[in-house]
């Protein structure tokens, strides 16, 4: 039998394809080598967002006094923690697995090789069979970089993936990148009362996100303690007693009970024969594909983090979805206009579109607004008044560049933004939409107004 399409890798991108391309009617297999779901589901975003979730219930009862529930002092059963986190991860990727079976989507388990355009082959436990097909879909994702000189070892240098899997809460974490993966795990263990040092190379912390965003996050983790070092690199890390001991370019010396690189990722294209085939990979070595996520060899798609246009998993989902429809016959297209992007700190950011700086370097005339979450009656009501909405708008037609939130709920907010970004919506429209009261989404209602310096209650 041959396959209308073989996908290797069931991440985010992976399986959704596969999943897409049966629902179309075609006969389809995944090769995964591990467990369904990639790094998201087991080694990212759920795993972090379940312990995310346990802090969240831990600053809930700490700050119970404030909203008149008197409760004792809160104890972290770090072993319940980490349990709950595995069932989560466990339920859904069964899920997927019941997903495979209503869509009659074939499961191989092993390493994926592809030997020629319409023919990958399978290794498992030393047994190889081929898989004969029509088309090739790369979902591969990629890995946390290690950086062997920086003493990685996996117990007391480590990266996320140990990160998760640690067995009680360390006393002390110096965490080397301050991204999204570094602000992510030092708001989960500096909540749980870890010493957190973050030593950042660029000039501040999430040094992507619009400015306003990154020195406001800074703010708030120098409230929380949490010692930062920008504009500094790490010169050598060695262990010593009890963990690591770091020095830093300018001779500064830190001391923790681990180190946790997170500066970034290395993609999954070796030992896929991808050279052998002919295709074609960029100056970082990602494989370059069109906007239908074609690759330059007919029938060979390339979905997901390998690519390299946004490392995120609803990024890896969509290109997907275009893959499949494209192998299915039908004309897909990606679109990267609005793509949001989430941080889940405390409080959360999240994003679409331009930042301020990047619409000034395209010339573009901006025209900002902004609204504090301490002005919504719901966020003071929940407590949670830190942070803001920022629009940014094209001056000369009221055009919704980019929305920038750090607040409550931003991830769930941002869905609004984004629909606005895509359809080019303007600001007025924004404003004139009316909002349901009390939410948080009028915080947004009130940035847009505050563009035209008519916000009510800013």
């Amino acid at each position: 039998m041959t396959y209308n399409a073989v996908v290797i890798g069931g991440g985010p991108g992976g399986y959704v394809a596969a999943i897409r391309i049966a629902q179309l009617g075609g006969r389809v297999a995944v090769v995964e080598k591990d467990k369904l779901g990639g790094t998201c589901l087991n080694r990212g975003c759920i795993p972090t967002k379940s312990l995310i979730a346990a802090v969240d219930k831990l600053k809930a009862v700490e700050e119970a006094a404030e909203f008149g529930i008197e409760v004792s002092k809160p104890v972290i059963n770090f072993g319940k923690v980490q349990a709950r986190k595995a069932e989560v991860v466990e339920k859904l990727v069964s899920g997927i697995n019941f997903l495979f079976k209503k869509n009659r989507v074939d499961l191989f388990t092993g390493t994926a090789k592809i030997k020629a355009p319409g023919v990958v082959e399978v290794e498992h436990n030393g047994e190889v069979q081929e898989l004969p097909c029509e088309n090739i879909v790369i979902a591969t994702g990629s890995s946390p970089a290690l950086i062997k000189s920086l003493g990685y070892n996996g117990t007391t240098v480590i990266t996320s993936e140990e990160a998760l899997q640690l067995t009680e809460v360390p006393k002390s974490l110096l965490i080397i990148g301050a991204g999204v993966i570094g602000c992510e795990f030092a708001h989960i263990y500096g909540s749980m009362g870890t010493e957190i040092t973050m030593v950042e190379a660029a000039a501040s912390i999430l040094s992507i996100q619009d400015k306003d965003i990154s020195r406001r996050m800074q703010t708030i983790f120098k409230k929380k303690k949490f010692n930062i070092k920008t504009n500094a690199t790490i010169k050598k890390i060695e262990e010593v007693d009890g963990g690591v001991k770091a020095e830093l370019e300018n001779g500064d010396i830190i001391t923790a009970e681990k180190a946790l690189i997170s500066i970034g990722r290395t993609l999954n294209t070796q030992n896929l024969g991808l050279a052998e085939v002919g295709v074609e990979l960029g100056d970082r070595g990602q494989i370059l594909v069109n906007d239908q996520m074609q690759t330059n060899i007919k029938g060979i798609y390339a979905i997901g983090d390998v690519v390299m246009k946004y490392q995120l998993a609803h990024v890896a989902s969509a290109q997907g979805i275009v893959a499949a429809e494209n192998i299915m016959g039908k004309n897909s297209t990606m679109d990267y206009s609005a793509v949001p992007s989430c941080i889940f700190t405390s409080p959360e950011i999240a994003s679409v579109g331009m930042t301020e700086q990047q619409a000034k370097d395209k010339g573009i005339p901006v025209k900002t607004g902004k609204f504090n979450f301490m002005a919504n009656g719901k966020a003071l009501s929940m407590g949670e008044g830190e942070g803001f909405v920022k629009i940014i708008t094209n001056q000369e037609n009221d055009v919704v560049l980019g929305v920038h939130i750090i607040g409550p709920h931003a991830s769930d907010l941002i869905a609004e933004a984004t629909l606005a970004v895509r359809k080019g919506m303007s600001a007025k429209e924004l404003a004139t939409t009316i909002h349901a009261h009390p939410t948080l989404a009028e915080a947004i209602m009130e940035a847009a107004e505050n563009v035209h310096g008519l916000s009510i209650h800013g």
